[in-house]
C-alpha cells in the first residue's frame, strides 16, 4: 500500500482491511470448489488477478508522471484493484494449489509432490518478499508489469495443460494417466469435465459387482465345507 503514496498508518489500516476480505475469500472458496470445479474458478482468478494488475501498473503510471494533475486520485483508485486481487487470489489461487500436487500425483508420488509444492510455495514467497522493495523502488511502477505477465500467462497454461480433478477418485486419476492421454487436455471432455466421467461410474460398478460376486462364491464354499464337516461327524 505504501508504494501507491499512502502514510504509514493507513497503509497498516488498508493492509488489515485487505487480509480480512482474503481471508472471506478463501471461505466462500472452500465452500464451493467442489461444485466450481478446479480448471474453471483456476482460470478465472488467473485471469482476474492479471487484469487487476494490469491497471494498478497504467494507474501507477499516471501516479508517477511528472505534472500529471490527478496523481492522488489514479493511487487512491489502484487501492481498489489491490483489494480486488486479493479477492481473486483468495478464491483460487489460495487453495487450488494445494490440492493439486495431491489429487494428479500417482499414489506412490503424491506425499512427495506435495512436499514438493509446499517447498516450492515457500520458497517463491520468501523470494517475492525480499524483491518486491527492491523492485519498487528501482522500477516504480514497471515491477508491476512482471506480475501482471506471470498471472496472464497463468490463463493458457491451465488451459491446455491442466485436467479437472473435482468430483473424481484418486484412482480415476491415476486410471486417466495410464490412458497415455495428450499433454493438451484442452480438447478432451473426460479431461476438463467437472462431473465424473461416466466410464469411471461404470468401472467401478463392475469391480463391485465382481468383487460383490468373489465374496458370495467364499460364503458359499464356506457353507459347503461346514455342511461336509458336519456330515464326517456324523
Amino acid at each position: 500500500m505504501q508504494s501507491v503514496g499512502l502514510s504509514e498508518i493507513l497503509a497498516r489500516l488498508l493492509a488489515a482491511c485487505n487480509s480480512i476480505s482474503y481471508l472471506l475469500a478463501g471461505c466462500i472458496a472452500v465452500l464451493n470448489i467442489e461444485n466450481w470445479g478446479r480448471r474453471r474458478p483456476f482460470m478465472i482468478c488467473a485471469l482476474g488477478q492479471g487484469l487487476c494488475y494490469l491497471l494498478i501498473t497504467v494507474l501507477l503510471r499516471f501516479n508517477e508522471a511528472e505534472g500529471y494533475d490527478h496523481q492522488k486520485e489514479v493511487a487512491s483508485a489502484s487501492v481498489l484493484f489491490f483489494f480486488l486481487y486479493y479477492v481473486f487470489f483468495g478464491c483460487g489461487f489460495q487453495g487450488i494449489p494445494w490440492l493439486l500436487p495431491v489429487e494428479l500425483n500417482s499414489l506412490s508420488m503424491r506425499t512427495k509432490g506435495v512436499s514438493l509444492g509446499v517447498a516450492v510455495n515457500w520458497a517463491i514467497n520468501f523470494m517475492v518478499v525480499e524483491i518486491t522493495p527492491v523492485g519498487i523502488q528501482n522500477l516504480g511502477w514497471k515491477f508491476y508489469i512482471i506480475w501482471t505477465v506471470l498471472n496472464l500467462a497463468f490463463v493458457p497454461i491451465i488451459y491446455f495443460f491442466y485436467p479437472e480433478t473435482a468430483s473424481r477418485q484418486l484412482e480415476d486419476i491415476d486410471m486417466f494417466f495410464r490412458g497415455k492421454p495428450s499433454i493438451f487436455v484442452h480438447n478432451n471432455a473426460e479431461a476438463v469435465s467437472i462431473a465424473r466421467p461416466a466410464r469411471y461410474v461404470e468401472l467401478e460398478q463392475e469391480i463391485f459387482a465382481k468383487n460383490e460376486s468373489v465374496l458370495q462364491q467364499k460364503e458359499s464354499l464356506s457353507r459347503i465345507e461346514g455342511h461336509a464337516e458336519q456330515l464326517e461327524v456324523v
